[in-house]
């Protein structure tokens, strides 16, 4: 693909999702209340749901892009197609029915139905399972985070002093995950009691499959190092680890997307809307070598997902307005790129 496309090119398919969507919300809000005030509401939810989704996910989109330099062209389209269809259809959609069917001991269609009929009760039993899904998600984030720094491949340094040390002792077997597991078991002790046995279930379930599908990925980039296996490299492993991210990227907005409406539908319409926005982010950040030419950028995104990672384990005992979340990972990114600006700036004065 050329590099010379603009800005405004990769943005022709999240507009064309806009206007469809925010269509559809315009005629959900009529279709619920018949008034043109619904019309005007639902249309102003389901545009701060867009942005929310957008705001929470860049640095979403920065390790998506770093993470496709390294696939094939075929696994590559893949994440851009099926990749955007479990995103919305399965983080958006089935995902909020899922936890509602495990929470409420009801069956799919019933969770289904129970949105649609009760979405005051359906909303009630996501906040009730936010603790368990939070420490999934802080967990299997904790654990992206940490890989990034502990590399002992990693050349470039931000935060230097902080950076090197976190590599010399990533050179211990083990130690992100000894992190991590102390880090659990502090938390275990200081949610409520009758949360801790699902907390902790939660958590290990997040360092078990982050464990498997980052083996999975090692195990299937270190096969097609050989000659005859170079069509596997950044393949299946590489696919199935950025949907497990994403899928732990949106617990945080799914939840928080509950705090300004319960309709289901709104919710997955505004969602789907700053996810494709997020894929055109990507797509750009690959094509443009954007991470090339801003060298503390993926720095950056991997800070904001490690303060990510703490909120999520933080909002099992209280509440952290989304806002704040958003917010955190825009100066951690926006610190990064003006270093990155600022080296570059060096770099040609000499």
């Amino acid at each position: 693909m050329s590099q010379k496309r603009s800005v405004v090119s990769y943005l022709k398919w999240p507009l064309i999702v806009t206007f469809i969507g925010l269509a559809l919300s315009g005629w959900l809000g009529w279709e619920t209340e018949k008034t043109l005030s619904a019309v005007f509401s639902f249309l102003l939810v389901g545009t701060v749901l867009a942005a929310l989704e957008i705001a929470l996910s860049f640095d979403n989109a920065i390790v998506n892009a770093n993470k496709l330099v390294e696939m094939t062209p075929v696994w590559r389209q893949r994440f851009l197609t099926w990749g955007i269809l479990i995103a919305v259809f399965g983080m958006r959609i089935v995902f909020p029915v899922a936890i509602v069917a495990t929470f409420a001991w009801i069956n799919p269609f019933a969770a289904v139905h129970l949105a649609l009929s009760d979405p005051d009760e359906y909303s009630h039993i996501i906040h009730q399972s936010h603790s368990s899904i939070a420490a999934f998600g802080g967990t299997f984030l904790i654990m992206v985070s940490l890989k990034f720094f502990i590399d002992k491949d990693k050349s470039v340094d931000w935060i230097v002093g902080l950076e090197k040390n976190l590599r010399t002792w990533g050179s211990i077997r083990g130690f992100d995950i000894a992190i991590v597991l102390i880090i659990i078991s502090i938390m275990s002790q200081v949610v409520h009691e009758n949360q801790q046995a699902s907390f902790l279930l939660s958590a290990v379930s997040g360092l078990l499959i982050f464990t498997l599908v980052d083996g999975l990925g090692s195990f299937l980039d270190n096969y097609s190092n050989s000659a005859s296996n170079m069509g596997a490299r950044g393949g299946l492993g590489a696919f199935l680890y950025l949907e497990v991210l994403d899928a732990s990227f949106s617990f945080d907005g799914v939840i928080g997307a509950f705090a300004l409406t319960t309709n289901i539908i709104l919710i997955a319409i505004g969602l789907g809307i700053g996810a494709m926005y997020v894929r055109a982010m990507t797509i750009m950040l690959v094509e443009k070598g954007t991470l090339q030419q801003f060298r503390y950028l993926e720095h950056g995104a991997f800070y904001s997902i490690f303060a990510l990672s703490i909120i999520m384990f933080a909002q099992s005992i209280i509440e952290v307005p989304e806002t704040i979340t958003g917010a955190i990972g825009a100066i951690i990114i926006g610190l990064s790129l003006y270093s990155s600006i600022s080296h570059n700036k060096k770099e040609q004065s000499l």
